[in-house]
């Protein structure tokens, strides 16, 4: 069975240690990010910490971008450090890294998207 694009809108489910995440579209280019296991979205205050929040808010918005290697970066909507945008990323050991600290270009901050099957 061969499954396209749009059979899979409007969700994609991507694969993370040590749980699945699900993709929601909010807006055209404009993403949720929610755990499966813990039903917490990932959000991001106006510091760049990286949090969960048991509620959907602005901070859970975050702004999809896929770049030009084939992985995905996820920016806050609605903040920005000294103009510009902060992305979701992890350092060597796993943890959420600042988002003042991050940069399109880092691979800190690329994401792979994997389709789940269930």
């Amino acid at each position: 069975m061969d499954k396209t694009k749009t059979d899979l809108f409007p969700l994609v489910l991507y694969t993370l240690m040590p749980g699945i995440l699900e993709i929601t579209s909010v807006e055209i280019g404009v993403v949720a990010v929610k755990s499966i296991k813990s039903n917490y979205y990932l959000a991001m205050n106006k510091k760049g910490k990286v949090y969960g929040s048991k509620e959907f808010n602005s901070d859970c918005k975050l702004k999809e971008r896929i770049e030009e290697n084939g992985y995905n970066t996820y920016a806050s909507l609605n903040w920005k450090h000294n103009g510009r945008q902060m992305f979701v990323a992890l350092n060597g050991r796993g943890a959420t890294k600042r988002g003042q600290k991050t940069r399109r270009k880092n691979t800190s901050a690329h994401f792979l998207p994997m389709v789940v099957m269930s």
